[in-house]
């Protein structure tokens, strides 16, 4: 079976810099045990970055969360801790200007995974928008989020967000 996991932007703006919340940094051990036993299984990972410019704040995104974060290149932009050390050059990595990557949906088609599963930040918006995309682009492959290596800023908000993912037939494990 082909599979895949994908790392979603578990980066510095996203654990403890400009939009970074209290649980955000609790998920990198998950992250780097899931990044290990995939290396280990010869599964392919994948990493994605939010990546923004300097004129952030005049984008339609800027302009509705007006908080500049991840611009391309800065500290925060970079992946958080012990995940940035996980980074090898075979790894595909998909630098995305807003919350859903159509390049990633895109390579997952051009591969054909069979699974994929997503772990990283933040559930209600990079997750979702992602494995959305992803369920479009294989609707036969089996998309994997685990609860225990996701998380948002608002808990009710990521509890409605992987009931949602469930209803779309992502399937949510270690709930």
């Amino acid at each position: 079976m082909k599979k895949a996991l994908i790392v979603v932007d578990y980066q510095n703006d996203f654990v403890d810099g400009a939009l970074g919340f209290e649980k955000a940094p609790s998920l990198e051990p998950v992250i780097v045990e899931k990044i290990t036993r995939a290396r280990e299984e010869g599964i392919e990972v994948l990493f994605t970055f939010d990546t923004h410019t300097e004129n952030y704040l005049q984008t339609q995104e800027g302009k509705n969360l007006p908080i500049p974060h991840c611009i391309q290149g800065s500290e925060g932009w970079k992946l958080f801790g012990k995940v940035s050390q996980m980074v090898q050059p075979q790894d595909r990595c998909f630098y995305k200007p807003c919350f859903g990557s159509w390049e990633l949906a895109e390579y997952a088609r051009e591969r054909n995974f069979e699974q994929m599963e997503l772990c990283g930040l933040v559930s209600n918006i990079c997750v979702l928008s992602n494995a959305a995309l992803l369920k479009a682009a294989l609707p036969e492959a089996e998309i994997l989020v685990d609860a225990k290596a996701t998380a948002s800023f608002d808990e009710s908000m990521n509890e409605k967000v992987l009931d949602i993912l469930s209803g779309i037939q992502v399937k949510v494990i270690n709930r």
